[in-house]
């Protein structure tokens, strides 16, 4: 059996962390609707059931009709969806995505709904007024990333801000301004994210500092952040990861560039360093990306959960060399690209959630966008009626306990033991602890501090299950009540010590 001890030194302070670190996604899919990837079955999300996409000649485009399916647009004015945001407490919300590059913004009911040429989807004013009474009801900070696509302009004309404008001016006009944004998403992948047909690294370059200067004179409140890059250097991502850094995303894009190709050269200066993280590719797209997929049984394991860690000490040194001073945030991440895998909505993804925000913050400050708020199968609400998953009620968590003095543990990560530790949220003195035992076949013994009584919230999937849909905290299922209320979450009071069964995490505070 694992053993720790817990506050038989002093523990050091290391860094204070941003207060809304634990942030999210809302997808520009979701709020015009569109295509977005398919839900897996009830039985696929359990794993009795496999999820298998044969590959085609064509690569993933020619997956799309077996991979997607079609979405309304998201309800924002929704009393239960705006209820659970505002629960997690005043974060960052970024609206952005694949879509956000080729989504055209009617504002004057000119289009009919139908996108121009060289579009995708279109935005109106409803929409996104719907986006701005959202952010505003939940106390949040608005981030955006704009359109680069053929409709807007050619690979050889510069970028126009005729399209970013009216985001920008509607916003501010409306009392909720863009308090930060990239320049469009993924453009490592150009073509294949969606910028015009011949798209190079110069031309991104180009437009990325036309964008930012346009902004920082029009705009100077909004944070320039970028380049939302997919380049994880020499880390790479999947469980095949040696056989290529990139884990298996050269296998999607028919071109790819460095962040180095990306950023090198430019002259207006970015306020904050971003990049994009997934553990790895989900099912969806195992076949055309199969250096990139960890099978559910390695969800647990050593090799998987330490992605988030080396990602982040990849990007640490493009940070270091484009934004030298400022934060670095992680603009989308999850357990798997293209949606989730099928295991992203149970109990067994919280372990990596977790893990990932207690690695971050020992290595850097910044900001996780977990995508997505409420879509796809890495969600944290269900897409239909926004009820809690388990990554949700452990998200709340830590935004209710652990405050923003990042606290080395005194303890190496090792298999049954992920430790980390903050300072209390409250303000209270004392000591916030995380311990995740990844083992899933072996207990993992707490000991903790001699004479103080502790109190401990313990998660666990429901009836041992890691694959459970529903997660107990201190054994009490964690549902929503009748009248649409969070069920207590309440610690017990723990001292001496405390055994965590296998695969279980926990929150310690002591006094």
């Amino acid at each position: 059996m694992q053993k720790i001890k817990l506050g038989s030194k002093a523990l050091t302070a290391i860094r204070e962390a941003d207060p809304m670190m634990n942030s999210y996604n809302v997808e520009f899919a979701e709020v015009t609707g569109g295509t977005f990837w398919k839900a897996y079955t009830p039985e696929q999300v359990a794993g009795t059931e496999e999820f298998h996409v044969e590959p085609k000649e064509g690569g993933i485009a020619a997956l799309y009709g077996d991979l997607m399916q079609v979405y309304a647009p998201i309800d924002l004015k929704n009393e239960t969806i705006r209820k659970r945001a505002k629960e997690l407490g005043p974060l960052w919300i970024r609206v952005s995505g694949t879509w956000a590059t080729k989504t055209y913004y009617d504002f004057d009911n000119e289009t009919g709904g139908t996108p121009p040429e060289g579009y995708l989807n279109v935005l109106t004013k409803e929409q996104w007024l719907g986006v701005l009474d959202f952010v505003k009801a939940v106390d949040g900070k608005l981030m955006v990333s704009v359109a680069n696509c053929p409709g807007l302009h050619a690979a050889d004309e510069p970028w126009t801000p005729v399209e970013a404008e009216k985001l920008f001016s509607l916003s501010k006009a409306y009392g909720v301004p863009i308090e930060a944004a990239e320049f469009a998403n993924e453009p490592n992948m150009m073509e294949d994210t969606g910028f015009p047909a011949g798209y190079t690294a110069a031309d991104y370059r180009r437009d990325q500092d036309l964008f930012f200067a346009w902004m920082k004179e029009n705009y100077p409140e909004a944070l320039a952040v970028g380049p939302s890059n997919l380049d994880a250097g020499d880390s790479g991502f999947g469980p095949g990861a040696d056989n290529g850094p990139a884990g298996g995303v050269e296998n999607i894009a028919s071109t790819m560039v460095s962040c180095d190709e990306l950023l090198d050269g430019t002259k207006v200066a970015l306020d904050v360093y971003s990049y994009h993280y997934y553990n790895g590719g989900s099912e969806r797209l195992a076949s055309v990306m199969p250096h990139a997929h960890w099978p559910a049984e390695k969800a647990n394991s050593e090799a998987y959960l330490a992605t988030a860690g080396n990602m982040a000490r990849a990007n640490t040194g493009f940070r270091d060399r484009y934004v030298p001073d400022g934060q670095m945030w992680v603009t989308e991440s999850g357990d798997a690209g293209g949606g989730g895998d099928t295991w992203a909505s149970t109990y067994l993804d919280v372990l990596r959630s977790l893990n990932e925000l207690g690695e971050f913050g020992m290595i850097t400050d910044g900001v996780i966008f977990h995508n997505t708020l409420a879509s796809s199968d890495y969600g944290w609400l269900d897409h239909h009626d926004f009820s809690p998953r388990p990554n949700y009620f452990a998200a709340l968590l830590w935004n209710r306990l652990m405050g923003t003095t990042v606290l080395d543990p005194q303890e190496e990560l090792r298999m049954g033991a992920h430790v980390f530790a903050r300072s209390r949220k409250d303000g209270k003195e004392g000591t916030v602890y995380l311990i995740i035992n990844n083992d899933v076949e072996n207990s993992t013994m707490v000991e903790l501090p001699e004479g103080k009584e502790c109190q401990a919230y313990v998660l666990e999937g429901e009836n041992g299950n890691m694959r459970a849909r529903v997660m107990t905290l201190n054994g009490r299922p964690l549902v929503i009540s009748e009248n649409n209320e969070l069920p207590k979450m309440d610690p017990i009071t723990v001292s001496n010590e405390l055994v965590l069964a296998p695969g279980a995490c926990a929150f310690i505070v002591v006094e």
